[in-house]
């Protein structure tokens, strides 16, 4: 059986433990809550298991095979990959109630005397969630500051959620901090409203999304008030920006939760996930590939498809072996270089070749295994579930996509820093980089840029979202036929919508 990681964040609002009064909480102390509702992100958007599954698992980019009995787990990753699922899916349910976990905290911090600024983190942090929610479900459910919670929560949907968001965002930004990174700031707020702005056709319209030049516009507009800032650069190497010091060395990075050992989210199911039970010095659960199609998106030369790397604590890796990136072939001990096995014995050669059920001898050694944190060994050799990796939620390397994207889409090219005016510049700016090393294109589609945002943000739960937008999401791929368009969104988990006369179960589920 598989080992999954479990989740402690707060279950659906229904079944929160009671209500906060004002003299429970120490006064003066509000900065406990916020720090509280920081925290309540870790389990959802870190991980393996629930916005990454949903984003991730059900795309091009990631298979989750059944290898013999190992990962079967009542089918629930085969629903994502090929699109079956339903409102009682274990992944669609637990993530729905952590989302609204921390919208429901987020709010309820808001009667508590704040600060400005901590009123405006926290309505940052909500209004996070609720673009999660908005982005997998298409529905928001909300109370207002010291509701109770006898009180059926009401619903946002479509345009009318991501107008509220907007405003949110609008709002606050101007109450935010520019301090660290691990925290909501202004160019935090900039990023998520890009992503707004970029996707409100399609919250609209999913099956058929169109883009106004002025929203595109707006894109353009965020994305050159943070590259003119001059506070994010592109790193030497592409996975400083997720090795385990990267709050220090991940000069890309604009929006990370922070993780310390013994005090963290799991993200080190990203790495053990993936890994084989033989790897050393980190054995792991030997689970999720690439599939082979995915990997080959990527040119030979480009870095981003695997590199040695280095980090301190770690093995001293005397073969040099790829150990971040995309790992295929024989693998080998990174402490001694010698070639590792399966658990029968036969050479561990990881495969492009997967399949959705794995049978037959060689089922462990099938798939590209990904690894974009790179392993925090140290945090390893301690033992314990957290790693010192922060986990990236928004960088400038996306923001320069969604620039060239935005300018693709009908609006207004404009030069900032150094990246060039037009979309195709822009993109090999960041392609040629020596961080990535990849060949200039020599022109630039929507259908190319699509390519090209896999390539850079996988693994990074981008994925979904971007393929609904460019209209490749139901496409067919190896094991999985054409979509039904209903799963352009996940259903509201039915054990919701059985408590809830507000929510009006998705179309189709």
């Amino acid at each position: 059986m598989s080992l999954l990681q479990g989740t402690t964040s707060c279950e659906l609002t229904e079944k929160l433990q009671g209500e906060l009064t004002a003299d429970q909480i120490p006064k003066g102390d509000p900065a406990a809550l916020l720090q509280g509702v920081y925290n309540a992100q870790r389990e959802p958007i870190q991980g393996h298991v629930s916005v990454f599954a949903l984003q991730e698992v059900s795309t091009d980019a990631r298979i989750m095979p059944t290898r013999g009995p190992d990962w079967d787990d009542n089918g629930k990753w085969r629903q994502l990959f090929n699109h079956t699922w339903d409102g009682n899916n274990e992944r669609v349910r637990d993530t729905f109630n952590q989302l609204e976990g921390i919208e429901y905290a987020a709010t309820d911090l808001l009667r508590f005397d704040p600060t400005v600024q901590q009123a405006a983190e926290s309505r940052f942090l909500r209004a996070w969630a609720e673009f999660l929610l908005l982005d997998l479900y298409d529905q928001v459910l909300y109370r207002e500051p010291g509701e109770r919670l006898n009180n059926l929560a009401r619903v946002r949907k479509g345009t009318e959620a991501l107008t509220f968001i907007v405003s949110e965002l609008n709002a606050i930004q101007k109450d935010l901090s520019d301090a660290s990174v691990s925290k909501a700031t202004k160019d935090a707020a900039r990023v998520l409203l890009m992503k707004c702005y970029l996707n409100k056709g399609v919250y609209a319209n999913r099956a058929a999304p169109t883009f106004a030049a002025a929203d595109m516009n707006q894109v353009i507009t965020l994305a050159d008030e943070i590259i003119n800032s001059g506070k994010y650069s592109l790193t030497p190497n592409y996975f400083d920006n997720f090795a385990p010091d990267n709050g220090a060395i991940g000069r890309e990075n604009i929006f990370t939760q922070e993780n310390a050992f013994g005090n963290g989210g799991p993200l080190r199911d990203l790495w053990k996930f993936v890994s084989h039970y033989n790897m050393r010095p980190v054995d792991g659960y030997n689970g999720p590939a690439v599939p082979g199609t995915f990997y080959d998106l990527f040119e030979p030369t480009d870095k981003r498809r695997g590199v040695a790397y280095d980090v301190a604590g770690g093995p001293a890796n005397p073969g040099r072996r790829i150990n971040v990136g995309f790992l295929i072939g024989q693998q080998y001990n990174l402490v001694t270089d010698a070639p590792l096995t399966t658990r029968s014995g036969a050479p561990l050669v990881f495969t492009k070749d997967v399949n959705l059920i794995e049978t037959g001898a060689d089922l462990e050694a099938k798939g590209i295994r990904p690894i974009k944190y790179p392993v925090d060994y140290a945090s390893e050799a301690k033992g314990g579930n957290s790693s010192e990796n922060d986990h990236v939620t928004f960088r400038l390397a996306d923001v320069l996509l969604m620039k060239a994207e935005a300018i693709l889409r009908g609006g207004t090219a404009t030069s900032a820093g150094t990246y060039g005016a037009t979309p195709l510049a822009i993109v090999n700016a960041l392609r040629t980089h020596p961080s990535r090393g990849a060949s200039a294109l020599p022109a630039l589609t929507l259908d190319i840029l699509i390519d090209e945002r896999g390539r850079e943000l996988y693994s990074e739960s981008w994925r979904r979202n971007d393929l609904i937008r460019f209209g490749k999401f139901l496409a067919a791929r190896k094991d999985k036929p054409q979509s039904d368009p209903k799963y352009l969104v996940y259903p509201v988990p039915q054990q919701q919508v059985a408590i809830n006369s507000n929510i009006t179960q998705n179309p189709g589920y």
